[in-house]
């Protein structure tokens, strides 16, 4: 691991933001980045933003961009926000707003040059 970064209790479902992830893992960084620019998911804001700080993580210790692979990414479960709606007859209904923590951590290539 060169550089990590990670963004905690963003509004998405884990499960939506584990879709994303799985497109992009194992890839080079600018063609990951290309991949997130043209998806149609509300994720790819938040892994846009963490990849790019994990690239600037990766450039304050002298490593370009452009030896980096994404060698781990992780969606893990964040707390989930409880809320309640009305229902028919005097009930309620429970409604759940998941968030998610996500970690990105970036390696060099193998066939990259020191």
């Amino acid at each position: 691991m060169i550089a990590k970064a990670e963004g905690k209790f963003l509004r998405v479902s884990p499960s939506k933001a584990r879709i994303v992830a799985d497109l992009v893992r194992g890839k080079d960084v600018t063609y990951a980045q290309g991949i997130l620019l043209h998806l149609n998911q509300r994720s790819k804001e938040y892994m846009i933003k963490i990849l790019k700080s994990a690239v600037a993580n990766a450039k304050v210790k002298g490593i370009s961009a452009d030896r980096l692979y994404i060698s781990k990414i992780v969606c893990d479960v964040g707390p989930m926000w409880k809320r309640f709606k009305a229902a028919a007859f005097g009930r309620a209904s429970s409604i759940v707003k998941r968030t998610v923590h996500i970690k990105i951590e970036l390696d060099l290539k193998e066939d990259a040059p020191r």
